[in-house]
């Protein structure tokens, strides 16, 4: 296939530049503790200083996988699909969560929002960051608001971004990893005070599994 025709199934969807993939325990959030299948996409321009998976930044290390191919894998081990990053929202996800819907899975999506929503979800973790902000669609259609917790101000961050979300959405503070030892306190005290909030820990790497 040449590199023009690979570019234009890219641009449409059909084939993703695949960083990863695995089946696993969803370690945060509403579903911790469910078995699922993770789909990383590389690509992502957002930049956060102290994102734990750096690697998926550059689209162009990671190979244009064709999409069919990613979906045969993924429905081989759950009903819960997981498509993370990196931002997949760089890329159109209308046509990879319609193959996996016909095969009657669930499609969930770990996203900053920063970009166009594409594709259709039974449910959203937004995971907005302060370098790009997430559209007003997204907003809207958010199932849980996750805010990454490093300093004091993303507190002053979370409230403005629960603000612009919808009533039913879900709100959770989430420690930034390395910050954990000095973070999770403020965000007990912060949550006991304020207890519309949730407490969101990475679940996953206390149980040391991907």
């Amino acid at each position: 296939m040449t590199k023009e025709a690979i570019l234009e199934r890219v641009n449409a969807g059909q084939m993703l530049p695949l960083m990863e993939e695995f089946y696993t325990i969803q370690g945060e959030g509403f579903h911790k503790g469910t078995a699922a299948y993770f789909i990383r996409i590389g690509g992502c321009d957002v930049g956060c200083h102290w994102c734990d998976v750096k690697e998926s930044w550059n689209a162009e290390t990671h190979p244009p996988t064709e999409v069919s191919q990613i979906v045969e894998n993924a429905a081989k081990y759950s009903h819960t699909i997981v498509i993370t990053g990196g931002e997949p929202l760089t890329w159109d996800m209308s046509f990879i969560t319609s193959e996996l819907k016909k095969k009657g899975l669930k499609t969930h999506i770990e996203t900053s929002g920063a970009y166009k929503l594409t594709g259709e979800w039974d449910w959203i973790c937004l995971s907005p960051k302060k370098l790009k902000l997430p559209t007003e669609e997204v907003y809207k259609k958010a199932h849980e608001l996750k805010v990454i917790v490093y300093n004091q101000h993303d507190f002053v961050f979370a409230e403005e971004q629960a603000a612009k979300v919808n009533g039913d959405c879900i709100l959770y503070l989430q420690p930034e990893w390395s910050k954990r030892d000095k973070v999770v306190p403020e965000i007990v005290d912060y949550v006991m005070k304020n207890p519309k909030w949730k407490v969101s820990l990475q679940t996953h790497k206390y149980l040391n599994i991907p």
